[in-house]
């Protein structure tokens, strides 16, 4: 029998919300549709919007996802990962998935000026573009466009970009990647990219822009864009004991 829905301190929409948690968690296996708003609503007696609130709260906790036209479905697990240098193989075997690769794109072409700085290409030097579709377990996970300077890598268009690029750099150059630097944003998938992802349009994504170094010298500037229903980063902070005391010495200058 259905759990009941009453009127009690608690809102409706909050216990309907843990009726479907558990209906998604206990009975439902991920990818399964929950039943539609027609049938919540007769089988708990509660409106239309009560039930729309309940499923916006656990589609926001990322409990369960939406397709359009489709219905509302249980969310896979998503792939956990802790920042850290690695390559998407190596992340993603860390994790127990196997990684595979779509490759789209290998030419030589002048960059964008923000590439052309940031791998210190000069007014006439040229990098490699790779664009590739990033797969775990066989599933769509990110999409990456990245540029490699040609002087250091020459050749590289021959050769298997399926795998590991840090591997292959490391083995075939003798360049071993050893810094980088990152920066994250949110986007939405739209057109091309929500195809290739194999993703409903509007999926949120986790965009990287990351520019890596190997011995002191760019190797690389690549953005990933990583299908967010599928894919999360776990990140350890700690206090920076330099900032407090910048923050020491500034209010000790302004007294």
């Amino acid at each position: 029998m259905a759990r009941r829905i009453d009127d009690g301190p608690r809102p409706k929409h909050a216990q309907l919300s843990d009726v479907l948690a558990d209906l998604a968690t206990r009975e439902l296996g991920p990818d399964t549709a929950i039943p539609s708003e027609r049938e919540l609503m007769a089988t708990y007696d509660v409106s239309r919007a009560t039930v729309r609130r309940a499923i916006e709260s656990l589609v926001a906790g990322g409990l369960l996802r939406r397709i359009q036209g489709k219905g509302t479905f249980v969310a896979a697990p998503r792939v956990e990962s802790h920042l850290h240098l690695a390559s998407f193989s190596e992340d993603m075997r860390r994790r127990g998935l196997v990684p595979s690769t779509r490759l789209m794109l290998v030419d030589e072409e002048r960059p964008p000026g923000d590439v052309v700085g940031s791998l210190q290409l000069g007014e006439r030097g040229t990098a490699w573009r790779i664009d590739r579709v990033r797969l775990a377990d066989g599933r769509p996970m990110a999409i990456e466009q990245g540029w490699y300077p040609t002087d250091l890598l020459p050749g590289l268009d021959t050769a298997d970009l399926t795998g590991s690029l840090y591997t292959l750099f490391a083995e075939r150059y003798g360049l071993v990647i050893d810094n980088a630097e990152q920066t994250v944003w949110g986007e939405s998938a739209e057109g091309a990219t929500a195809r290739r992802l194999e993703a409903p349009v509007h999926t949120p994504l986790l965009v990287f822009r990351r520019v890596s170094s190997a011995a002191g010298r760019p190797v690389e500037h690549v953005v990933s864009r990583y299908r967010g229903d599928h894919y999360q980063v776990h990140m350890s902070l700690r206090a920076d004991p330099r900032a407090s005391s910048t923050d020491s010495t500034t209010r000790r200058e302004r007294s």
